[in-house]
């Protein structure tokens, strides 16, 4: 976790407004809003890593309500157009949704079926998917 972590900063994009990482109040707030725990890998990324702008692809984030990435809207979205409801989003790309079950396990879900590659856990998932964006 933590080599991604510092991988994910050496090439973090600088941008005019950053991102801001949560407070762990912010995530008990997410958690209250999607009525579901936050698996412990993807509470890890969101306090320590979700102001990293890298690539085309934009993980959730927890810190502002407003932001399109915001891990309750996003899953909120996902689940309107049916992803089952024990998945949380993790990213959005188009209309498919990388999202991750209790256990961490990472899926690709999309119209209404999850593909059959999995990520064994969010870290996985952030150096074969993310960082290769």
């Amino acid at each position: 976790m933590h080599d991604i972590i510092e991988r994910l900063r050496e090439l973090s994009e600088t941008v005019p407004v950053p991102l801001t990482l949560p407070t762990f109040d912010q995530l008990v707030q997410v958690e209250e809003e999607i009525l579901i725990p936050l698996p412990a890998e993807l509470k890890e990324y969101l306090l320590y890593a979700s102001d990293v702008i890298y690539g085309t692809i934009e993980p959730v984030t927890a810190s502002d309500p407003y932001s399109h990435t915001y891990l309750p809207e996003v899953t909120a979205y996902a689940w309107s157009i049916g992803m089952p409801r024990e998945y949380i989003a993790v990213c959005q790309q188009g209309s498919h949704f990388y999202c991750i079950d209790q256990e961490g396990q990472v899926m690709l879900w999309s119209e209404d079926e999850l593909e059959s590659e999995t990520w064994e856990s969010f870290w996985q998932w952030a150096e074969e998917v993310w960082l290769q964006s």
